[in-house]
């Protein structure tokens, strides 16, 4: 991990006001433009080992923290937190930075996120990046299965008021503190300092309801309405998987030529949901390779 010292100079903290929120954002190097968005219930930081690297291969990155993260606006009700309001934020900061397209590379809920825009917002998005995050369609398809019914319990207790932010502060946030140290695959992965940088920015004031509201959002969706809004996607994609995901199964994976034909698929084996931390110059070398290619 970077000193305080280095951390200045590598990136930027700025601040943007688009879409009616205000993003705080890490910016770094100059060049193309990359935008990293995290996923829960994390927030910039979550790119640490990406933001330089890119930065110093002649990229400009830019890591938000997504509306309800760390100290990032926090608006109050589960309608803030549709799909709309997400890929509107995205497309508004990319606006901001002068740029008219972007790579967007995406991490569970941002990867979710990332899949989405360009569906939305064709126009803006060159290339695509996403780390175990679910392509379109394929949740409504493994929905459907037992097995990943179980890995998801998590979304459906996050459906009652309350009761998941009062479970998840338990003795200062104990159950993040021991998913940051269970589930990757490399001792270390998250360092002591890590995981008071993650408790730290879920403790900001909101932020542990603001960050469940995605989900609780994402069930208050019809489905219908849902499945008709899947568009392809025609850019050129990545996906990076992390092969021992807790969360999200490796058929996440598979038959996304349907909706993605220019779809790469990279899997690693010894690699958790937290991919980016846990094989970072696997993810590194992988990413920078995209972004090069013509």
């Amino acid at each position: 991990m970077t000193s305080k010292a280095q951390e200045q100079e590598i990136w930027n903290h700025r601040e943007a006001t688009v879409n009616g929120v205000r993003l705080h954002y890490v910016e770094a190097g100059a060049g193309p433009l990359v935008v990293l968005l995290h996923g829960f219930p994390e927030f910039w930081y979550s790119w640490r080992y990406q933001i330089p690297v890119l930065a110093a291969a002649g990229f400009h990155v830019i890591a938000p923290d997504m509306r309800g993260y760390n100290v990032s606006d926090k608006p109050a009700g589960i309608q803030n937190y549709r799909y709309e309001m997400l890929t509107d934020d995205v497309v508004g900061l990319i606006h901001h930075m002068g740029a008219q397209r972007t790579t967007l590379v995406g991490h569970d809920w941002g990867g979710a996120i990332a899949f989405t825009v360009p569906m939305r917002y064709p126009e803006v998005v060159e290339k695509l990046v996403v780390l175990n995050g679910s392509p379109p369609g394929a949740l409504f398809r493994e929905f459907k299965t037992l097995k990943q019914l179980r890995r998801s319990w998590y979304m459906f207790f996050f459906q009652l008021p309350w009761l998941p932010e009062a479970f998840l502060r338990t003795r200062g946030y104990a159950l993040l503190e021991r998913i940051l140290r269970r589930d990757p695959v490399h001792t270390g992965a998250f360092t002591e300092a890590d995981i008071k940088h993650y408790k730290e920015a879920l403790a900001q004031p909101g932020a542990l309801t603001a960050s469940i509201n995605y989900y609780r959002a994402l069930f208050r969706r019809n489905p219908l309405r849902t499945w008709r809004a899947i568009r392809r996607i025609d850019i050129p994609t990545l996906l990076i998987w992390g092969e021992q995901d807790r969360y999200l199964g490796l058929r996440f994976t598979e038959g996304l030529e349907r909706w993605i034909p220019n779809i790469r698929i990279e899997r690693l084996p010894e690699a958790s949901h937290w991919v980016q931390s846990d094989a970072p110059e696997r993810v590194n070398q992988l990413l920078i390779g995209f972004l090069r290619a013509g």
